[in-house]
C-alpha cells in the first residue's frame, strides 16, 4: 500500500459526551467520565446535559460542562429528534464538532449512548458527509480467536449497498483500523457466502472486482472472499458488508455469547460433580468471559462524517461506557478523519470513470 505519511498525533484532545443519552444517563457516564480522565491526561471532556445532572462534575480538572435542556430518548423517532429537540444534549453534543465563526471547533470527537437511529441522522443532517463518501457506516470490533478484534462494518446504516460505497466502507475501515489500532496496511475481507469470486449476488461479485482493483492499485490490502466464521478467527482485520447482513451478524453474535453465559452459569448450580469441575475449569472460565465480554469492545465508530462521533450501546455501564471514550480518543488523537480523506480521494481516482461517477454521486 501506497499512502501519504500518517498525520502527527494530537497533544490534546478534546471530546463531548452525550451525558444523557442511554438507558442509564449521567448515572453511568460521569463515573466513566471520571475514570477516563484520570487514565487519559491529555484528554478533556465537554459533559454536555441537564446542569443540575451534572452538577457533581463541577470543577473537575480538564472538564467543561455544556448545559442542554433536552434529552433525546431510546424510544424517541427521528423525527422527535431533529425537529422537536433541538436543544437536547445528543445535537449540542454533536455540535460541538462544527467549526462556527470562522473559530476551530470545540471538540475533536464526540460519543453518545443515546438512541442509534437519532445519533445517526443527526450527525449526518449536522455535519455531513465527507467527500467522496456517500452514505456513513456502522463499524465495531468484534473478538476472534488470535486474541485480538475484527473490525466490522455497515452494522445496519445502510441496508442497501452498491459495490462503491463497499469500496468505500472498506476505505474507511482501513483508515479506523490504521488509526486506532496502529496498522500500517490492514488486511480487508469482503463478506460473503464462500471464499470463490464466483459467489454471490451480482452486487457482491461488482464489489469484489473493485476491492480487487483498489488492491492491486495499492490503496487497500484486499484479502478477497470470506465467510461469517472467518470474523471469529481472525482471518482479515476488517471485514465489510452491508448494514442487513451486519446487523443480524452482530446481533446473532450477542445472542451467542449471552447464551454461553447462561449455560456455564447453568452448569455452576447443577450438581457436586459439576460444580467441582467448573471450579477446576474457573480460571479458564474467567479468561474465556474476559476475551468475549462485549463491555471491552464497545464503542462503534460513526464513519464517513465530517467528524467523528461514536456510539455507545445504550445499556453500557461506566466501564463499557469508559471503553467508547477510550476508542474515540484513540481516533481523535490519530487524526482518523485525515487519514480517511487520504485514502478516498487516491481510490476513487482510480476507478473507471463510470465507477467514480457512481462512487461520487449523492
Amino acid at each position: 500500500m501506497t499512502h501519504a505519511p500518517a498525520p502527527a498525533p494530537l497533544t490534546l484532545v478534546r471530546i463531548a459526551v452525550d451525558c444523557m443519552g442511554g438507558d442509564h444517563g449521567a448515572a453511568v457516564t460521569l463515573p466513566a467520565c471520571r475514570a477516563f480522565l484520570d487514565k487519559h491526561p491529555q484528554a478533556e471532556l465537554l459533559l454536555v446535559g441537564n446542569a443540575a445532572a451534572l452538577e457533581p462534575a463541577r470543577g473537575w480538572p480538564r472538564c467543561r460542562i455544556v448545559a442542554a435542556a433536552d434529552v433525546v430518548t431510546m424510544d424517541d423517532s427521528v423525527e422527535t429528534a431533529l425537529r422537536r429537540k433541538r436543544d437536547s444534549s445528543m445535537r449540542v453534543a454533536i455540535l460541538q464538532l462544527k467549526a462556527a465563526d470562522g473559530q476551530a471547533p470545540a471538540a475533536d470527537a464526540c460519543v453518545s449512548a443515546g438512541n442509534t437511529g437519532a445519533l445517526m441522522a443527526l450527525a449526518r443532517f449536522l455535519l455531513k458527509t465527507l467527500e467522496g463518501i456517500d452514505r456513513p457506516a456502522i463499524a465495531t470490533v468484534l473478538p476472534n480467536r488470535l486474541d485480538g478484534y475484527t473490525t466490522v462494518l455497515d452494522l445496519g446504516a445502510n441496508v442497501d449497498c452498491t459495490p462503491e460505497h463497499l469500496l468505500q466502507f472498506a476505505v474507511m475501515g482501513s483508515a479506523l483500523v490504521a488509526a486506532v489500532d496502529g496498522k500500517a496496511e490492514p488486511l480487508v475481507g469482503l463478506l460473503n457466502i464462500g471464499e470463490e469470486a464466483i459467489k454471490g449476488s451480482d452486487t457482491i461479485k461488482r464489489a469484489g472486482e473493485l476491492l480487487r482493483a483498489a488492491g492491486e492499485g495499492g490503496h487497500i490490502r484486499f484479502h478477497g472472499n470470506v465467510e461469517g466464521n472467518d470474523i471469529f478467527k481472525g482471518t482479515v482485520d476488517i471485514v465489510v458488508c452491508d448494514g442487513f447482513v451486519g446487523n443480524v451478524m452482530l446481533k446473532t453474535s450477542e445472542g451467542l455469547a449471552s447464551m454461553l453465559a447462561d449455560f456455564i452459569k447453568q452448569e455452576f448450580m447443577r450438581g457436586p460433580f459439576s460444580k467441582l469441575a467448573a471450579l477446576v475449569a474457573m480460571p479458564v472460565l474467567k479468561r474465556f468471559k474476559l476475551r468475549v465480554d462485549p463491555r471491552r469492545y464497545n464503542g462503534a465508530a460513526l464513519l464517513g462524517l465530517r467528524g467523528l462521533v461514536f456510539k455507545s450501546h445504550g445499556s453500557a455501564d461506566a466501564y463499557a461506557f469508559e471503553q467508547a471514550l477510550a476508542r474515540a480518543y484513540d481516533a481523535a488523537r490519530n487524526r482518523l478523519l485525515d487519514r480517511v480523506h487520504d485514502l478516498i480521494g487516491p481510490t476513487l481516482q482510480a476507478l473507471p470513470a463510470a465507477d467514480a461517477a457512481t462512487a461520487q454521486a449523492a
